[in-house]
């Protein structure tokens, strides 16, 4: 396929590192989207970030619009977060004991948040998910969850799963390893489908523990849910004394202080956190009512543990990270930001009638070969779009800009990034376009 003419970015270093780690990784990786199956090339191999640039291991400078998936909400290498780190871990690493910052980071999350009154801290989102649904099965005495397709909640074995046929579908296992007995407990609806879930609850009357959603689904392109759409999953979740479940994993502390949960005004029964809270360090959290988190072990029935949950280090990282985003005007300036950015380029893109419309929620935005005016499910996002992401990508890495390697997945603005680093980004991506649209 003809491309732009500026040369392919050089990646002898990180291809020779890619082929070292063939050798200990299955595929090279460490978790699948990195090896870059989805663009052109040898994935990148990273060897330092900085405010909103990264540098591989060719030297090649990028600003960083994937910001590690979204928590870098700072920038890479935050000063205050990294000499909150240094100073916690001249005591120690980890202790498996309780520590006084545990406390300090629930505090500052709590205070700020109306929508849960008691948290645990886990050490991924995953874990926190997997944590929420067995806290909802605990509290409901029920097996059986609802899920939608097009969110995604981790690697948990009932919830990667996918949509059967038919309107209402027990999931079917997208993983080899997941056995049948588990994904028939999960029941996968599309989004935004109100008769779905009603059909659902009508069909399996009183077996429902919970309702989860990412209320920001953004894992599977931006599908931007209606209010109402959530609105309704509160009133049935009450109406068949279910739990409804927000994955507030990437949209938490992105989209405001209090989420999804916040900027919708709806409250969920249980959220679930990830990342963001310990400043890019591992780390997740759930929480919900005094009531509901009084079943979690030791006060209650429900089990979960683990030595590294509430990791000194990690709260310590979260601590000087939530400290500056509940400063105030701190979201005001960095959702301002990204509508400029994001505005700009859907004007430039509608000035030539290109097929492409930048979607966005706060510092959340996702670029979508389409000229549908809402994509709020994953089966109206048309995967051949997708060669032409390929081709943008491999040129905007050309240009020094840096998406994550899949048009499936959403770019983040930081508040490192500055109005010259945005306005360099945005020529690059006209551009690229320009190429993309040139050889459709």
């Amino acid at each position: 396929m003809p491309y732009g003419d500026k040369p392919d970015i050089v990646r002898d270093k990180s291809a020779e590192l890619y082929e070292k780690a063939k050798q200990y990784f299955p595929g090279g990786v460490n978790s699948p989207v990195r090896a870059f199956k989805s663009v052109y090339g040898t994935p990148l191999f990273i060897e330092k970030g900085d405010g909103c640039r990264l540098w591989d291991a060719d030297g090649n400078e990028f600003i960083d619009f994937c910001c590690s998936w979204g928590p870098l909400i700072l920038g890479h290498n935050h000063p205050k977060i990294k000499e909150k780190i240094i100073e916690v871990m001249q005591n120690g690493l980890t202790f498996g004991a309780p520590t006084a910052l545990e406390s300090e980071l629930a505090e500052l999350i709590i205070k700020n948040n109306k929508y849960i009154e008691k948290i645990r801290f886990t050490s991924s989102g995953t874990e926190a998910v997997m944590s929420a649904i067995r806290l909802a099965r605990g509290v409901t005495k029920r097996d059986k969850i609802i899920k939608f397709e097009g969110c995604y909640h981790g690697h948990t074995d009932a919830l990667l799963v996918k949509a059967g046929s038919g309107l209402v579908t027990f999931g079917e296992t997208s993983s080899a390893g997941i056995p049948k007995a588990y994904a028939d407990e999960t029941i996968v609806i599309s989004l935004n489908d109100k008769e779905a879930v009603k059909a659902a609850f009508e069909q399996f009357k009183d077996q429902i523990s919970c309702v989860i959603i990412e209320p920001v689904p953004a894992n599977n392109g931006l599908l931007l849910q209606d209010k109402d759409f959530l609105q309704y999953l509160r009133e049935i979740c009450d109406e068949n004394c279910a739990l409804l479940i927000f994955d507030e994993v990437i949209s938490g502390f992105r989209v405001g202080f209090d989420g999804a949960a916040g900027y919708y005004d709806i409250k969920p029964d249980i959220i679930t956190y990830g990342k963001i809270i310990g400043g890019g360090l591992p780390v997740g959290a759930y929480g919900a009512s005094a009531a509901i988190m009084s079943n979690i072990s030791p006060e209650g029935s429900v089990y979960q543990a683990g030595t590294l949950s509430g990791n000194p280090v990690a709260m310590a990282g979260g601590i000087a990270q939530l400290t500056e985003l509940a400063k105030a005007g701190f979201y005001k300036e960095l959702n301002t930001k990204t509508e400029d950015f994001t505005n700009a380029i859907q004007r430039y893109a509608s000035s030539k009638s290109y097929k492409f419309k930048v979607f966005r929620i706060g510092s959340i935005f996702w670029f979508a070969f389409t000229d549908l005016e809402k994509v709020q499910t994953s089966e109206a996002i048309d995967p051949k779009s997708m060669e032409k992401f390929k081709l943008m990508h491999r040129e905007l890495l050309n240009r020094g800009i840096y998406l994550g390697p899949s048009g499936y997945e959403v770019g983040f603005v930081s508040a490192a990034h500055s109005k010259l680093d945005l306005e360099k980004a945005k020529r690059a991506i006209f551009e690229c376009l320009d190429i993309v649209f040139r050889n459709k």
